[in-house]
């Protein structure tokens, strides 16, 4: 009678199962049966400045635990940011490894839902219980100074891919949002740092740097690189921080994978040019400013400025459109194999399109690009698949070489 019981009581359970999966809309199914890899997501940066528990629900934020099932998400690669005024006063190196400790207390705090991710290799092994699996990217090289042993530090600690430059030139590379390029491209170290990159088995990534450095990266690396957070320029004319058609052809051919982004920014033509005047007048803003304190006088301050260009460059309202229209075009010039996803949520302040708000929303962009005619097995590629493939690439480069 017992084992009547144990039996009916499982057929209902895979019963009610079942029910809940034929409510799923086709692209929601997708959602779950792909595996979904971000490679932008600044969660870090924003436990640093507000701390939340993402194992729970975390609404003031884009990306927690529950949304992240919910939208299907595998993979997160949680951003490692450091700005160029952290580069400045020497404090990189610490903002950097505080915010992989927060990493890592997520993790600690909550072992049943996240795990952390240091090869693609373990992913299957990582995955099982429905799990998300935490990867880690530096955005900015800032945090190594002038150590390459730092390089080896980080990749123990997780690191797997990293951004050489952000908005400002550094002593990696320059930066495509600086007026000041020392380097023309890639310093001397910054070639230093990409060969034990590729040793280490680290991915390079050439989102924020200048064209010229985005050339010399893809000269220098034996291994495929990558764009983490890139949209590209054929959408927003004389904007460096997108990808030309020359260079996102190039690093596909590389076998590399320019990754999507969704901010408004990156995907809008207005707001794009927005970011471009205010990286360009900002600059001379800070040297006026300093040039007035010089004098003796009280100058607006610099959330002053802030807050008058906010003022003056409202908000563009963005439909989800924008980054159908990016994706649509990035396959149609690189196709479906050098194509994927870095959202860029928790980064730009909000300014998301419609329908891409959070983590939750992956099926919302899958039945954008079913409708768009995309298979499902090119939509597989986009959402995970390629950038799984290029990681696997440089873990056997780094073999190679060892």
């Amino acid at each position: 009678m017992r084992s009547l019981l144990v039996a009916a009581c499982t057929l209902a359970l895979f019963a009610g199962h079942a029910r809940a999966d034929e409510a799923l809309s086709p692209a929601q199914k997708l959602a779950r049966a792909a595996t979904i890899v971000d490679t932008h997501i600044d969660a870090p940066t924003e436990l640093l400045k507000h701390w939340n528990d993402l194992g729970l629900d975390s609404p003031k934020v884009e990306f927690d635990y529950p949304r992240a099932r919910q939208g299907g998400l595998d993979v997160a690669f949680m951003s490692i940011y450091t700005s160029p005024e952290q580069d400045k006063d020497g404090s990189a190196w610490q903002v950097a490894s505080t915010q992989i400790d927060a990493v890592e207390a997520m993790v600690g705090r909550h072992p049943d839902k996240f795990a952390i991710l240091r090869s693609p290799q373990d992913y299957t092994r990582l995955i099982d219980g429905g799990r998300v699996l935490l990867a880690l990217g530096m955005e900015n090289g800032a945090p190594i100074g002038d150590d390459l042993a730092r390089l080896k530090q980080f990749h123990t600690r997780g690191v797997r891919y990293i951004t050489l430059a952000h908005s400002h030139s550094n002593r990696i590379a320059d930066g495509s949002y600086s007026l000041e390029r020392p380097w023309k491209g890639v310093s001397p170290f910054g070639l230093q740092v990409i060969a034990e990159m590729n040793r280490l088995g680290i991915m390079v990534d050439v989102s924020h740097l200048s064209d010229d450095a985005t050339r010399a990266a893809l000269a220098a690396s034996r291994a495929p690189v990558i764009a983490s957070h890139s949209g590209l320029r054929h959408f927003t004319p004389d904007f460096e921080r997108n990808l030309s058609d020359e260079l996102a052809l190039a690093i596909a051919k590389q076998g590399g994978v320019v990754q999507i982004t969704f901010g408004n920014a990156f995907v809008d033509p207005k707001t794009a040019a927005d970011t471009t005047a205010y990286f360009r007048a900002r600059p001379e803003f800070d040297r006026a400013r300093t040039d007035a304190v010089a004098r003796g006088e009280t100058p607006p301050s610099a959330e002053e400025f802030d807050k008058e260009w906010e003022r003056t460059h409202p908000a563009q309202q963005v439909k989800i459109d924008a980054v159908l229209d990016q994706i649509d075009y990035a396959v149609k010039l690189l196709g479906a194999d050098h194509v994927g996803i870095g959202s860029d949520f928790d980064g730009v302040s909000g300014a998301l399109p419609e329908g891409l708000r959070s983590v939750g929303d992956y099926p919302n962009l899958i039945a954008g690009l079913q409708a768009r005619g995309h298979k499902d097995e090119d939509i597989r590629k986009i959402l995970g698949e390629n950038l799984l493939r290029v990681w696997r690439e440089v873990e056997k480069v780094a073999a190679a070489g060892k």
